[in-house]
């Protein structure tokens, strides 16, 4: 029976102090059948209409993604989540999510949809007026009009709120005008409808709705890029522009609730297309190692491309694992505030604000999970990887911005200790309790009592161990450093990285449980070669992240004392990772593709 108490209560960075259960873990294999239709749509489209012409979208030719995001839009994958009264189909976050998640692997067309139908539109819809969601929305989510955001500045990026445009209320009272400039603008080249960001006043950060073709609004030429080089980016400038007052977006001096609301379901959906990018350029590598021969057999027999076919299936699994777990928690979030009797705008982004740190953390482990991917499949083609005539040579250029947008990973790793801490402080999370209670058992004596035989009994214990080293960790950080440990960047991205590891190895060992509990050992052997050899690996990870932030503030007895908890915590049974890795890869070779 599921522990509805527990999906119920279930808070924010709450998954660090309280245990799971495998029946409330959310996981890909509780996909509805109508879910399952959507996803295969999504892959269908993707091969009809995205793949024979990648080269052509490339080259950015002249209204061809406008005409795709339409071609979407007729086909109903731009309105999946957008409410019914607007024309859209009303599904649920999950649903969204694996729309995300499959559309992701389009290369330059996948950033211009999430783009579209993510920061292009939700901001009308969750903060817009009536007037402004039936003006804007149904033109939006069925492609007749596309969307575009203009958050970006040449001198503020990750200080977005540094931004230097300015917005002045016209001597008549009936505009605003707009002065300053846009950079690195997705859709900027061809979108009917802009999101803004100016300061009015020069002081009240506010978001405007700014149509093309507004007297004083240009666009500058596309940007010759590195990779996702079919994805129209341009600048934006204003000069004197007229904004009608109408067009104000939410309140004056509020737009940072906008730009910040909006991110946290961009981390978490940027995850979702990441890893289906994964997913695709694992199979592309599949299938070249079992044809690709050298010493008259495939490249796929030998260990060292056997070791990296199969970390990189662990990597996708263990990110799919954590991004619908995630996912889940926020959509249940949301129907929890609507039924309380919260307004539809409140209730996703309330829910979306509640997850924002593990939305921050899957933001960091999906974009570098697609980099690692790409990266060993160019080592697998060889040669071949590095000619544009292969796609896994695009993959890789259109990898590397993952880890740049929706806030760089630095941010989000300095953003996943600092809203944990933030929470704490303002008593949101209970961190103080569990803390004091793993140094108490640090100071007591190791218990070697009798061995727990159950099944999963070593990994259970090993995450919270886990768990246990990352309150160690981050509770005498805190405590040392004081108000001195925001300076301290280096130690913060040392305790995200052991809390991203953590929650990973959470993720992934419950939809094991739940997948052995539903089908039994033999049929999910292989998924716990893929469960176990992600714990092995993750608890010297941990090891390795809380000894560099534990040697950067202790010393002397303290240094020794933390640093024997963590070797306690942080200790693995011993395991063949590399028969495992056969075994993963051994399957995948004999089926053609990433087939977890």
């Amino acid at each position: 029976m599921k522990n509805t108490e527990t999906q119920k209560v279930l808070k924010g960075g709450e998954w660090l102090i309280r245990e799971s259960a495998p029946a409330d873990s959310f996981t890909p294999e509780d996909f509805a059948e109508e879910q399952l239709m959507i996803r295969d749509m999504c892959e269908q489209f993707l091969d009809a209409e995205i793949y024979p012409i990648l080269d052509k979208i490339d080259s950015l030719e002249e209204g061809l993604m406008k005409s795709l995001v339409t071609k979407a839009g007729e086909q109903g994958l731009l309105s999946v989540s957008f409410p019914e009264e607007y024309g859209g189909l009303g599904k649920d976050f999950v649903t969204s999510t694996i729309v995300n998640e499959y559309m992701g692997a389009g290369h330059s067309f996948s950033v211009a949809v999430a783009a579209h139908t993510g920061i292009g539109t939700l901001p009308i819809l969750y903060f817009g007026t009536p007037e402004q969601k039936q003006k804007y929305i149904p033109k939006l989510i069925t492609g007749e009009w596309a969307g575009a955001y203009g958050l970006t500045e040449p001198n503020s990026g990750s200080d977005a709120l540094g931004a230097k445009t300015t917005a002045k209320l016209s001597d008549d009272g009936k505009h605003y005008i707009l002065n300053g400039q846009k950079c690195w603008i997705t859709n900027g080249g061809f979108a009917h409808v802009y999101t803004v960001f100016a300061k009015v006043d020069g002081d009240k950060f506010t978001g405007f709705i700014v149509e093309r073709g507004t007297e004083g609004f240009t666009q500058g030429p596309e940007e010759q890029k590195m990779g996702i080089k079919g994805s129209s980016t341009v600048q934006l400038y204003f000069q004197d522009a007229k904004v009608p007052v109408e067009n104000v977006l939410g309140e004056i001096g509020k737009g940072h609730r906008i730009a910040f609301n909006i991110l946290n379901i961009g981390r978490l959906k940027l995850c979702a297309a990441t890893t289906g990018g994964a997913r695709r350029a694992l199979t592309d590598s599949v299938r070249y190692a079992a044809t690709r021969e050298q010493f008259k057999q495939p490249i796929s027999n030998f260990g060292a491309v056997k070791h990296k076919l199969a970390e990189m299936a662990i990597r996708i699994f263990v990110s799919e694992s954590a991004l619908y777990r995630t996912a889940a928690w926020i959509d249940e979030k949301e129907k929890e505030l609507l039924a309380a009797g919260k307004h539809f705008n409140d209730s996703l982004l309330g829910a979306a604000e509640e997850f924002a740190i593990e939305c921050a953390m899957l933001k960091v482990y999906g974009s570098e999970t697609l980099d690692y991917v790409v990266d060993e499949g160019v080592q697998i083609h060889g040669g071949n990887g590095f000619s544009a005539e292969y796609n896994i040579s695009r993959a890789y250029r259109d990898s590397r911005i993952n880890r740049i947008y929706e806030g760089t990973n630095e941010i989000n790793r300095l953003l996943t200790l600092d809203m944990t801490l933030k929470r704490a402080m303002a008593g949101r999370l209970d961190l103080m309790g569990p803390a004091m209670a793993v140094s108490k058992e640090l100071m007591s004596i190791p218990d070697f009592g009798a061995q727990d035989d159950a099944p999963f009994a070593a990994e259970l214990k090993l995450v919270a161990n886990l768990k246990k080293a990352l309150l160690m960790a981050a509770g005498s950080a805190v405590q040392k450093l004081m108000m001195k440990i925001e300076s301290e960047q280096e130690v913060l991205m040392n305790l995200a990285d052991m809390a991203i590891e953590t929650f990973n190895a959470e993720s992934v060992l419950l939809r094991v449980m739940k997948m052995t509990e539903a089908k039994g050992d033999p049929a999910t052997a292989l998924y716990q070669d893929i469960m176990r050899t992600y714990l092995y690996d993750a608890a010297d990870r941990v090891n390795k992240a809380g000894k560099d932030a534990i040697n950067a503030f202790a010393s002397g007895d303290e240094q020794r004392m933390i640093l024997m908890g963590l070797k306690r915590f942080t200790k693995a049974e011993p395991f063949n990772a590399k028969d495992a890795r056969r075994r993963i890869a051994d399957k995948m070779i004999a089926e053609g593709k990433y087939c977890f």
